[in-house]
C-alpha cells in the first residue's frame, strides 16, 4: 500500500516541521553536554515533547560528556536497552536504571 502524493504545500510543512524537530532534539542534547539538563529532565520533557520522545537513546548517551559510540553501546547492554530504542520506548525501569547509572558515574 502506497502513500498518496503530497502536494507542494504538505510537502513544505513537513519539512519545516521536521527541521524544527532536529533543532529542539540538537539544543536537547547540547544542553545535556554544558550540564544546564539533567538525564532524568530529558526524559521527563520526552512524555510531552514529540521531539525529544523521538530522541534515540544512542544519541542521548552520546551528547554526555566523555561518552562515545561504544561507550553507548555497552551502556545500553548492560542496562538492556535495544540498540534502537528511543526516548518515549523506554519503560519505567529503564528510565530508572538509565538514570541510575549515570548518576553514579
Amino acid at each position: 500500500m502506497s502513500l498518496r502524493p503530497l502536494t507542494p504545500q504538505e510537502r513544505a510543512d513537513a519539512l519545516h516541521k521536521a527541521a524544527a524537530a532536529r533543532l529542539a532534539r540538537a539544543a536537547a542534547k547540547e544542553r545535556l553536554k554544558s550540564g544546564e539538563l539533567s538525564i532524568a529532565e530529558l526524559l521527563s520533557a520526552g512524555e510531552t515533547d514529540e521531539a525529544i520522545a523521538r530522541m534515540r537513546v544512542v544519541e542521548l548517551l552520546e551528547a554526555l560528556p566523555g561518552i562515545g559510540h561504544v561507550r553507548a553501546a555497552a551502556i545500553m547492554d548492560r542496562i538492556g536497552i535495544a540498540a534502537s530504542r528511543r526516548v518515549r520506548g523506554l519503560g519505567i525501569h529503564q528510565r530508572r536504571a538509565l538514570v541510575d547509572f549515570i548518576d553514579e558515574k
